[in-house]
């Protein structure tokens, strides 16, 4: 989304979404990381659990920050990664490259499968060559990039110590890949070093990376017409997100969009991103900011009223994600959770809606303490307690009360009928025996701002191509075939 200020970047939600009861179990669960705004602003469907983007590649574990020599030579795992995956559509020349950052760590191990891998240092001569099987760890040094092949006990030497090496496949459009990880990536790997840290960056065609970031981000056994529609908003979101004189351009997490490598590649998923090829959403000429999240709870958000800046084409929407599993949620936290969450004031008492969004989203709270308050967006809030959305209302309980002692607004019910309350009033405690309990009671999952992916998903089973989805959730905006700037 070549955002100004318009959003955190953050596409994603924080949780991927959870696929319906009746739906195709999908491939292996797609746990990510609560929470966008972490995502506090939500985009993949996961399954519901405590706070949140949103990228999936964040359950690689980096090498300990060892010295070379002390660095511990391990096998790669490759009986859980096939040596060879489905060929990716072959790019040509105008097809964008896009530059995804896998992993920042002290040290890192890249295997070749499926074909040979060149390692080329940064005037493009040719090093190494890594046979299918062979892998090579890099770590960061004080010269620069220190190398040593798995299996050997020395450090390979270089004529220098460069600061930035490149992976390729020997044949570009063979069947090579590069695995990192439990991981298998298309395209070239960029390694370079910045402080003691290394950047691991894949370097791939725009087309082949989709794939991948739409099963990331979608169940592959959701519809045809949902997986197109995430084609197009991540395939736009991606285009937005390039900058030349950047280390990358997107990261592979809910940061950015999830991006898991060949593993979230499936036949639904290719087929969704080759119908759609090329095809990006425009406003007044140029890509719009496709954000999307989870489940809006009922309706979408007006971007002006979550972030800074009202765009045209995010306004709010009705949304049909009434089968979602987080279309309404309810989290309860202890007196002592909640000294951990708000140790500044010893706790919560009383939390006062200060500023709320026309669909009912928290915009501004106060949280009063025993020893004092604290005033927090709806953002921070979400992320102070997890919550999966700013659709929220809170209440105290006694500990073992079958009802709310207090409540802001009652139960939540329906997302139309928050966006009709008042402002509520104050959650008050006020004191008998035991410490209250919090329950927060919400709807939905993620910021709420865009495609509501179990909204999309509603629309597809109802019937809806994958453009009048888009056109729902992105008032205004064209459907057009991107032409290299």
């Amino acid at each position: 989304m070549g955002t100004p200020e318009l959003v955190p970047r953050k596409v994603t939600c924080t949780g991927r979404i959870p696929p319906p009861a009746h739906a195709a179990t999908p491939p292996p669960p797609r746990l990510a990381a609560p929470g966008r705004l972490g995502h506090n602003g939500a985009s993949s469907l996961r399954a519901p659990g405590p706070p949140l983007l949103l990228v999936p590649f964040a359950l690689l574990l980096p090498l300990a920050l060892l010295p070379v020599a002390a660095l511990p030579i391990v096998a790669l795992p490759t009986a859980t990664l096939p040596l060879q995956a489905p060929a990716a559509a072959r790019p040509d020349s105008s097809e964008p490259e896009l530059r995804v950052l896998l992993r920042r760590t002290a040290a890192l191990e890249v295997a070749a499968l499926g074909g040979s891998v060149q390692l080329r240092d940064e005037g493009g001569r040719t090093l190494l060559t890594l046979a299918p099987g062979q892998s090579l760890t890099l770590a960061s040094s004080a010269a620069g990039i220190a190398l040593r092949r798995s299996g050997s006990g020395a450090d390979l030497r270089l004529p220098a110590s460069p600061a930035t090496l490149r992976l390729e496949p020997l044949e570009p459009a063979g069947p090579a890949l590069l695995a990192l990880g439990e991981r298998r990536y298309r395209g070239s790997l960029v390694v370079r070093r910045e402080g003691d840290q290394l950047l691991a960056v894949n370097h791939i065609g725009l087309e082949a990376y989709l794939p991948s970031v739409v099963g990331s981000e979608m169940p592959a056994s959701w519809p045809l017409e949902a997986l197109s529609a995430q084609a197009v908003a991540a395939r736009t979101y991606a285009l937005s997100q390039r900058r030349p004189a950047a280390a990358f351009d997107v990261k592979a997490t809910v940061a950015s969009q999830m991006y898991r490598g060949v593993e979230a590649e499936t036949a639904s998923t290719r087929a969704a991103v080759a119908r759609t090829r090329s095809q990006v959403l425009l406003h007044g000429g140029s890509l719009i900011q496709a954000v999307f999240h989870s489940s809006s709870g009922g309706s979408t958000e007006n971007s002006g009223e979550m972030w800074t800046r009202q765009l045209p084409y995010l306004v709010s929407v009705p949304d049909f994600d009434h089968s979602s599993p987080v279309s309404a949620w309810q989290l309860r936290f202890s007196p002592d959770q909640l000294r951990d969450l708000f140790q500044e004031i010893d706790g919560a008492q009383r939390i006062e809606v200060l500023a709320a969004s026309s669909s009912g989203r928290i915009r501004r709270a106060r949280v009063i303490g025993p020893r004092g308050s604290l005033d927090l967006s709806g953002a921070e809030l979400r992320q102070r307690l997890g919550l999966r959305s700013t659709l929220v209302r809170f209440a105290f309980e006694q500990p073992g009360a079958e009802q709310p002692a207090d409540s802001a607004s009652g139960s939540i019910t329906r997302a139309t009928a928050l966006a009709q309350l008042p402002p509520p009033p104050p959650l008050s405690f006020t004191g008998r025996l035991q410490a209250p309990i919090l329950v927060a009671s919400g709807r939905g999952f993620g910021h709420g701002v865009g495609m509501s992916q179990w909204g999309a998903y509603a629309m597809a089973l109802r019937g809806s191509g994958y453009a009048e989805i888009l056109r729902h959730y992105y008032r205004g905006a064209e459907l057009s075939a991107w032409a290299q700037p």
